[in-house]
């Protein structure tokens, strides 16, 4: 009992789910908590009845899972408590008087509240629960709303609701779903309210990926936000536990935030990569008036500014004002030194500016015997230009890929600018 009560006084002061066994290791009994070291501690420190005394009595060792929130507990616990049928949870197992959450059989089904779930025995399959807080129920049906969002209206109406205007409800009502969509949504929300989500996030990114091959782009941002929330309830847990629910690396088995794959996945598609451009080298020049001219570089790792590989160069073979060679000064001296330290090399190279940049860095590039994918994007029109294309490329403003250069194209700009700045300012204050 002393190394059980050791155990109890580290629990997290978060919300999750207790889980109480034997001595041989039997799950006895499950519980949600707002703070799950208050509530535990409290079996062992309080007047209990005899019922849970001779609960406690058998009590040997306890498991904890984290949760976000209390809401999500309470999933947890009913997911868990229908899986395990614990000894103590009788409550929760033969109580009809408790919330369900009912999934309709229908081919639109709605997702609701319900009080008493009929057909017990026979009909077990669209409903979850019993919830024991109601107003978690509801916060948690809130939270399922947003993230898939269902159909709750009783009657199909003629036109959509607010909940569509919302983006709470795909509105089958008015077509703009169809019944095979709809019911893959019902299949998400059922791996939700069974904590499986693991194999949620793989059908997800599954999905994610087949929509971005497909050019399917709001469809593709539709999954990513859906990954993100899942991802953000995963990531917001106070700690891990032996036995925590995890979700796998949103993307392929890349452990990255998921808000930019699509934009890394598009831009990968549109150079001809043979793999995504996960890390991405940005260049620029900044030359005022011809006076204290310096070059920048940017890292993005993954979609995201990687501000710790970024790199600042003052000019030093190049006296003139000409951008081409001190780019091509910039470039040669970059990839120089990750050859003699025998660095890694970026998935791709982008330059700030037009088809000359473009070809005086690939120039240098080959000078120093390395071949990587190279493009530059140009400030005014945005054209792009890629290695080996004789014509440049115009894209929509909001292509995927555009968006991500230009990130790292404007990134690249500030930065050059800033050091360039900095420069003057020591130049001026030594006068």
């Amino acid at each position: 009992m002393s190394k059980l009560k050791e155990k109890v006084n580290t629990l997290s002061e978060g919300p999750g789910v207790y889980i109480y066994k034997d001595a041989q290791g039997k799950i006895i009994y499950i519980g949600k908590a707002k703070s799950l070291k208050k509530r535990v501690q409290s079996y062992f420190s309080r007047y209990l009845d005899a019922k849970t005394q001779a609960m406690v009595s058998k009590i040997a060792d306890l498991e904890y899972k984290l949760t976000p929130t209390e809401a999500q507990a309470q999933i947890l616990e009913a997911a868990l408590v229908k899986e395990k049928q614990p000894q103590y949870n009788i409550d929760l197992k033969d109580d009809k008087s408790f919330p369900w959450i009912r999934i309709s059989d229908e081919e639109f089904p709605i997702v609701s509240i319900y009080r008493r779930r009929k057909n017990l025995k026979n009909n077990i399959s669209g409903y979850y629960g019993p919830y024991t807080n109601v107003k978690l129920l509801r916060q948690a049906i809130k939270l399922i709303r947003k993230v898939f969002g269902f159909r709750s209206c009783k009657k199909m109406p003629k036109q959509a609701c607010l909940y569509y205007r919302l983006k709470l409800c795909p509105a089958p009502c008015v077509q703009k779903i169809g019944a095979r969509k709809y019911q893959e949504i019902i299949r998400h929300i059922r791996l939700f309210l069974e904590f499986r989500y693991e194999e949620l996030v793989n059908k997800l990114s599954s999905a994610l990926k087949t929509a971005v091959m497909q050019l399917k782009f709001e469809e593709a941002a539709k999954i990513r936000d859906q990954i993100n929330s899942l991802s953000a309830i995963a990531q917001n847990l106070p700690e891990k536990s032996a036995g925590s629910p995890s979700l796998p690396q949103c993307f392929g088995g890349l452990a990255m935030p998921c808000g930019d794959i699509v934009e890394i996945e598009d831009l990968k598609n549109l150079i001809g990569l043979n793999r995504l451009p996960l890390r991405i080298e940005g260049f620029d020049i900044s030359n005022i008036s011809g006076k204290d001219a310096t070059g920048a570089m940017v890292s993005f790792y993954k979609g995201f500014p990687d501000k710790n590989n970024y790199r600042r160069f003052r000019i030093k073979t190049v006296e003139k004002i000409d951008d081409y060679q001190m780019l091509r000064e910039v470039v040669h001296r970059r990839y120089l030194r990750l050859k003699e330290e025998k660095l890694s090399l970026p998935d791709l190279i982008l330059i700030d500016g037009g088809k000359q940049h473009l070809l005086a860095a690939q120039d240098e590039l080959k000078k120093l015997e390395i071949d990587l994918p190279i493009v530059s994007i140009a400030k005014e029109e945005e054209n792009i230009y890629i290695k080996g294309r004789p014509q440049p490329i115009n894209l929509s403003r909001d292509i995927p890929a555009l968006k991500l250069m230009r990130r790292v194209r404007d990134e690249a700009h500030r930065f050059a600018q800033k050091y360039h700045h900095l420069l003057h300012k020591k130049k001026i204050l030594k006068e």
